[in-house]
């Protein structure tokens, strides 16, 4: 196994930090990995922006649901899907591509291109010895981080990435088995497998949790999923996307 597999597989969300801030060398050579990651069409629609302004990252905080590691880390990676660099492009050619970039697919593209770029910027990291964590609450309130990242239309922040030396790191989370993310030539779909497979890892994770807790917390999977997704949240997701000039 080599050490690139070693880092991947090694990978568990870090959410406590030391005030050691990350050199900018390493912020660039992270910016420079997330850019050399795959991009659909060569189009590249995505976006970083790099926080260092203290009190934006206070904002930010608040407006991801009060995670004191959005503050308190290394550097703070905002990551976009950004279709508005491709209509200025398009523009010094007179070529109308609103239709394009109102599509599904643009949108699509978009997300993926920043997601790639994203899990190329978390690799780099960590094979630095840094540790990341990825925040999804800055979805809470769009509006309000789009104001404050000064985003223009058909720019949409979709995540943070904390990053920064760990200052603890937890015991890793282990994964769903393989037989039921991985299928080969269709997708398996024997109800009673799956039944089976994933009462064998809701034990798996109960024991995670119990050992990690000291006994405070028992926990499925197919529990906690369900709390999760029992409860509907950003159902304003949609209209806002479509109010930043995606999915028209």
């Amino acid at each position: 196994m080599n050490t690139t597999i070693e880092t991947i597989l090694n990978h568990r969300s870090v959410r406590a930090f030391t005030e050691e801030a990350v050199p900018q060398a390493d912020v660039e050579i992270i910016v420079e990995a997330a850019q050399a990651a795959s991009t659909s069409s060569f189009l590249q629609a995505y976006s970083i922006i790099g926080i260092t302004d203290q009190e934006k990252k206070k904002n930010l905080a608040v407006l991801a649901g009060s995670q004191s590691y959005v503050v308190e880390n290394g550097y703070f990676f905002v990551f976009c899907a950004d279709l508005y660099r491709l209509e200025q492009a398009a523009e010094q050619h007179n070529t109308n591509i609103l239709q394009t970039t109102e599509s599904t697919e643009a949108y699509m593209i978009s997300l993926i291109d920043a997601a790639l770029a994203a899990q190329n910027a978390a690799i780099a990291a960590e094979s630095m010895g840094l540790g990341i964590c990825y925040i999804g609450g800055i979805r809470n309130n769009l509006k309000q981080v789009c104001e404050l990242l000064q985003t223009p239309e058909r720019v949409l922040p979709l995540f943070g990435m904390a990053v920064g030396y760990p200052k603890q790191i937890e015991e890793q989370k282990p994964r769903l088995p393989k037989e039921l993310i991985f299928h080969e030539n269709y997708y398996k779909n024997d109800k009673g497998n799956i039944k089976e497979e994933l009462q064998r890892y809701d034990q798996l994770i109960a024991d995670y949790y119990l050992n990690r807790t000291n006994g405070k917390k028992e926990m499925t999977w197919t529990k906690q999923v369900s709390n999760t997704l029992e409860r509907s949240k950003r159902l304003y997701l949609n209209e806002f996307v479509k109010d930043r000039g995606f999915l028209n």
